[in-house]
């Protein structure tokens, strides 16, 4: 199975460069929307889409060995709605997923829009990845997504198995929040990049990624052994959100958990017993009022 090995295995030592032994860890599709854009053109943004492309898809974020069907299917969609004196502002959709075994289904594991991203860029640039400095904005926000991508994805495979990537992560957090641009501070938005990594990764809202091990490697994984067990592992993960939700009914970990599985949470329990399904209903409805009607298709 995709990265089972990896993940069981020592987790994940960081690179401090470009090791010749270690391979590129994501296939990632970049879509950059610069319809709102009058003052360039399209050779500026599509240069950017494929600089961006091939940073995400040659660099290598750790030392460990991805073989080319281990790497993490993942996307990056820009929507740039101002270009000015050289710098970009816009939004950034960020979306992956993770096979299942004994399927060709891949589940979602992270969709997260992050609304005031910025970066400066000219015709010509390039992106340079370093350790322990901020080249520019850009290389920030690119390492900083693919250290949480990956992260992400080593939970759902071995119990806290990102810890070495949020570090990562939460280094480039405390070096860019320097640089004064937007994001990079939790206490300015409780919905921004910073505040995500802080809420996966500290306070109540962390038990996100004790679902997100047991929602994946005990649930979705084994049902293709036995549908029953694997529903019921995933049906225990609610109470764990519905927890969280009580400590901290806002924190974003709940809108990105909603926004990456209520839709696959209602094709699982289509195949459900009635009580199971009630029960999911109940848990899910009260976690999130607003979406009630969306989740009426689990009792039915």
């Amino acid at each position: 199975m995709k990265r089972v090995l990896l993940s069981l295995t020592v987790m994940i030592m960081l690179s401090v460069g470009h090791f010749k032994a270690a391979a590129a860890e994501l296939d990632c599709t970049v879509e950059i929307n610069s319809d709102q854009v009058a003052n360039a053109s399209a050779e500026t943004f599509s240069s950017l889409r494929e600089l961006i492309a091939e940073y995400m898809n040659t660099t290598a974020f750790t030392s460990a060995k991805y073989a080319p069907v281990e790497k993490i299917e993942c996307k990056l969609f820009f929507t740039i709605t101002q270009y000015t004196d050289n710098t970009m502002s816009g939004t950034l959709q960020i979306q992956s997923n993770r096979p299942v075994f004994g399927s060709s289904y891949t589940s979602p594991v992270i969709n997260f829009k992050d609304n005031d991203i910025s970066f400066s860029y000219t015709l010509g640039d390039r992106i340079i990845h370093s350790s322990g400095t901020v080249e520019s904005n850009l290389a920030a926000l690119l390492d900083f997504y693919a250290y949480l991508i990956i992260g992400l994805d080593s939970d759902t495979f071995a119990p806290k198995g990102g810890d070495t990537m949020y570090e990562a992560a939460s280094q480039i957090v405390q070096l860019a929040r320097n640089t004064g641009e937007k994001g990079w501070r939790a206490i300015d938005d409780q919905r921004n990049r910073a505040a995500l990594l802080a809420a996966i990764t500290e306070g109540p809202a962390s038990e996100i990624r004790d679902i997100m091990y047991t929602y994946h490697r005990q649930g979705l994984d084994a049902i293709s052994i036995s549908a029953d067990k694997g529903r019921a592992a995933i049906t225990g993960t609610f109470q764990t959100l519905d927890k969280i939700a009580k400590a901290a009914p806002m924190s974003v970990v709940l809108s990105v958990f909603r926004d990456t599985k209520l839709d696959e949470i209602t094709n699982i329990y289509s195949q459900g017993t009635r009580d199971e399904r009630k029960s999911v209903y109940d848990t899910l409805a009260a976690v999130y009022p607003t979406e009630t009607r969306r989740l009426e298709s689990i009792k039915e």
